[in-house]
């Protein structure tokens, strides 16, 4: 009997053209206006030696990682790291993890040689080599790790840059309004097997929101870890250099302070970490289309399917600020459909490192606004399938899950057993559903 093709078959309508994204917020008052674009502008600066990048870093720029679809976003189709690697003559390997055609991505080493955790972030690229229009780092001998041997054994979690639109609306969600819609729909939650918690600052307590893991309390913090981090860079508030070789040292220490030149002048008393978080604070969320892809009725369809599965328990519609001294922010409903909790995804999206009190299985539920202009998805950027991130979310149990990473090191298994993810009877549900009413689903994602 011939084989009859499936044309019906829900697929992902792919990324949305168009820019929905990159504006300031409504309703800014001028001053806030003119720090929204000084903010974007340092956001956009490409960093050089004479600024202190390096001596290990991951790329040149904020917005050089945060470029698609708009200043702000997430990865662009084409990697600049690939580039980064040997321009102005720096010697560096790309790692295998690393594509012109993947997204950018940052690696973690999960144990140390001793076995003991690391989780850590391990700058891919040294500054060694290089001379550009600011400096030299000619006299540079600072050698890149062995990313490559590393990975080979299934030690390095990989991660992408996360969305910062609407980043200020998102710090102005009071921590009882986290709690309190944590606390919903209890007994149908308890039924899908669905749990989750914040996480917290570590002195005060205050939930923690920003990042994969919600690691970050604010912006301010998001905003210098990912300057000392991922650039290389100092600040006041993380003065020290991750790489301290003396021949490496491109510029004083911090690199960049408040109040360095010009106290008159915003743009010139303003450190970079300030100005980034000013930018992010005043970015507007991205706007979602009524009728792309598949048209309104598709998407409003949709979005009723995706909360009779249970997908909007998790990745709540909407939350809403307090009064905050910013007046564009103040008491607004914030569509980010996501709860900032941290819920157990199981093995298959495990990447077995801690932060806070966020497990090696636990990940923030991915706000999905903007979700229709992502071209990477899940926290690693594994695939670009809107179906196959929907598919990963189900997961078994696994009572030797990265077991094996630690006996690289040791000699001996941690015995570490993952749960069943907390999203395996939403993603049946999803299953259960028509070929129709899947697509409608992937519409209104793609929508967002």
């Amino acid at each position: 009997m011939a084989t009859v093709a499936v044309v019906n078959a829900a697929t992902d309508p792919g990324v949305r053209t168009g820019t929905a994204a990159g504006n300031p917020i409504p309703g800014l008052t001028a001053d806030q206006a003119a720090l929204f674009q000084i903010g974007l502008d340092a956001f956009n600066e490409v960093e050089e030696l004479g600024d202190g990048l390096g001596p290990r870093f991951n790329l040149d720029g904020c917005g050089v990682c945060h470029s698609f679809p708009a200043s702000g976003g997430t990865s662009p189709a084409v990697n600049p790291q690939v580039a980064a690697a040997t321009a102005f003559g720096a010697r560096n390997v790309v790692p295998a993890f690393i594509s012109a055609n993947g997204p950018i991505r940052e690696a973690r080493f999960k144990f140390r040689p001793n076995g003991a955790r690391d989780g850590g972030v391990h700058s891919l690229f040294v500054i060694s080599g290089r001379l550009d229009t600011s400096g030299s780092a000619g006299n540079c001998d600072a050698l890149q790790e062995e990313f490559n041997a590393h990975f080979a054994r299934g030690n390095v979690s990989l991660r992408i840059p996360t969305p910062v639109f609407g980043g200020g609306l998102m710090e102005s969600i009071p921590d009882n309004v986290l709690a309190t819609n944590l606390g919903r729909h209890a007994a149908q939650k308890a039924q899908l097997g669905i749990a989750g918690h914040l996480n917290a600052n570590g002195n005060d307590g205050r939930a923690t929101r920003f990042g994969w893991k919600a690691q970050n309390v604010s912006l301010l913090l998001f905003a210098g870890e990912a300057y000392n981090v991922e650039m290389g860079l100092t600040s006041e508030l993380f003065p020290t250099e991750r790489d301290p070789n003396p021949k490496c040292q491109t510029d004083t220490v911090p690199n960049n302070i408040t109040g360095r030149t010009g106290i008159m002048d915003p743009n010139l008393l303003l450190s970079d970490i300030e100005k980034f978080s000013l930018f992010m604070r005043f970015l507007a969320p991205p706007a979602p289309s009524a009728t792309v892809p598949g048209g309104a009725a598709s998407i409003t369809h949709g979005r009723q399917l995706f909360s009779d599965v249970g997908c909007a328990l998790c990745h709540t519609p909407s939350l809403q600020t307090s009064m905050t001294t910013v007046a564009a922010l103040s008491n607004q409903p914030v569509a980010l459909f996501s709860d900032l909790a941290v819920h157990r995804m199981g093995p298959k999206l495990a990447d077995n490192i801690l932060q806070g009190n966020a497990g090696p299985d636990e990940f923030r539920t991915a706000p999905l606004w903007g979700l229709g202009q992502r071209i990477f998805l899940l926290h690693d950027g594994r695939t670009t399938d809107l179906v196959q991130a929907i598919q990963a979310h189900s997961s078994g149990g696994n009572s030797w899950a990265f077991g094996a990473f630690s006996e690289a090191f040791t000699g001996e298994r941690s015995g570490l057993a993952f749960a069943p993810s907390e999203a395996n009877r939403v993603i049946e549900n999803y299953g259960q559903l028509g070929d129709g009413a899947q697509q409608d689903m992937l519409n209104f994602l793609r929508s967002l």
